[in-house]
């Protein structure tokens, strides 16, 4: 019997994985009060059990200011223990662990982040409401340090690797991104300037890590969107990030603030963001009821849909050690990855579905995911735990109709577009 690649060992920095299988880093909405949950270990540490070869724990905010959600981790010491607990259960299940770092600039609210919000420019955030400020040098450099501060307590906890995250239109990406990067300093302008903060963040990332854990950064591949960051401009920075020193790179795409479905793909879950959101954010309820569908149009599901673009990086960077992320529903689109010369696979909703389905997939090759990309997850996201609505107790009738509605339309659009 020949064994697939994708259940083969493979090292990256100073840590070996058992197979070619990550956990991407899916926020979970599972911290509240910014520090784990028993539902987050629980979930991770049965990811581990499915067989993934490294778990992601998603979206752990560098410092205060860096925090856009209620129930979003933010590291400093006092979470040190219990992220400890976390990792070494992950590790007795056989899994490594890996824990995103990021800072969402703009995406915020003083109720959350402690102060009035900010980015690589001034502006207006929509979605919270409220006015962004433009970061000064002092902010700069106390978010690089934070990066730096991060993975050192990252390695105390007992992660084996970090992923800074450095796309979606978060902070790093904002600098990126003549989008969101309207600066006429030293920050501004050319690519030069605007990978600058991006280069300040990672080499403290790099200086505090190297050696001991592996470095990982999530970038796009485009933003998705006319006036966005395209694919020549980031397969530089791609470039940029190798020579400051990071062991890999995840491909995605995508800005949330602008296009999110670009990102996830499929439906824009109104009905279920509306659901979940408390009266207390009423405008938010009214805002998604009116306009969301405006704001976040349906862009198609399909297997493997960032992989045109991914191929690019590869042909520009052949000897580097990309991570493929973005529909890989079952072992032939796995595989398929790795024979593009991916040597590593990301997966979300399909290890949100079941956490089982590295294991399954192991056992029978024709294994597919039962994720049906409704997105229901998503729509929970925002308020809760991010939820299959398999699994999910608290699921009215309204909303299972919902998603059998969505997810007929889904199979309709895919099979229309020839997908399936």
């Amino acid at each position: 019997m020949v064994t697939s690649e994708l259940f083969t060992p493979y090292k990256i920095g100073p840590v070996e994985l058992k197979n070619r299988t990550i956990r991407s880093a899916a926020f979970e909405a599972m911290c509240p009060g910014q520090r784990p949950s028993q539902e987050l270990f629980d979930y991770h540490t049965a990811v581990a059990r499915g067989g993934i070869g490294m778990t992601t724990v998603a979206y752990a905010a560098v410092c205060r200011s860096g925090l856009s959600f209620e129930n979003q981790l933010w590291m400093r010491e006092e979470i040190v223990p219990e992220l400890k607990a976390l990792t070494d259960a992950i590790h007795k299940e056989g899994a490594k662990a890996s824990i995103q770092l990021g800072h969402c600039g703009n995406m915020s609210h003083r109720s959350i982040c402690g102060c009035m919000p900010y980015g690589a420019s001034r502006g207006f955030n929509l979605y919270s409401p409220t006015f962004v400020q433009k970061m000064n040098m002092e902010q700069i450099n106390e978010v690089a340090d934070a990066y730096g501060r991060a993975v050192e307590l990252a390695i105390e906890a007992g992660f084996d690797a970090v992923e800074i995250h450095a796309g979606h239109g978060y902070l790093i990406s904002q600098f990126l991104s003549p989008y969101t990067n309207h600066r006429r300093d030293q920050f501004g302008g050319s690519l030069e300037n605007r990978m600058r903060f991006m280069n300040m963040c990672v080499s403290k990332a790099v200086d505090a890590g190297k050696g001991k854990i592996a470095i990982f950064a999530k970038l796009n591949t485009r933003d998705g969107f006319k006036g966005g960051q395209e694919t020549d401009e980031l397969i530089e920075v791609a470039k940029e990030l190798r020579r400051l020193g990071v062991d890999s790179i995840v491909l995605s795409g995508g800005f949330v603030s602008r296009h999110p479905q670009y990102v996830m793909r499929g439906q824009f879950p109104v009905k279920t963001i509306v659901h979940y959101f408390p009266w207390s954010k009423w405008w938010l309820k009214l805002g998604v009821t009116l306009a969301g569908k405006l704001v976040a149009p349906t862009v198609p599901f399909k297997k493997l849909f960032f992989m045109e673009d991914a191929l690019k990086f590869r042909e520009a960077m052949p000897d580097f050690p990309f991570v493929y992320v973005g529909g890989v529903t079952d072992r032939k689109s796995a595989e398929e990855a790795l024979a593009k010369g991916f040597p590593m696979i990301q997966m979300g909703r399909a290890v949100l579905e079941d956490t089982d389905f590295v294991n399954k997939m192991a056992s029978d090759e024709n294994h597919c995911s039962g994720c049906s990309h409704s997105n229901f997850c998503i729509g929970r996201m925002y308020s809760k735990s991010m939820q299959c609505h398999k699994h999910c107790e608290d699921i009215t009738p309204a909303l299972r109709k919902e998603v059998k509605r969505v997810e007929a339309q889904n199979e309709k659009l895919e099979r229309k577009l020839g997908y399936k």
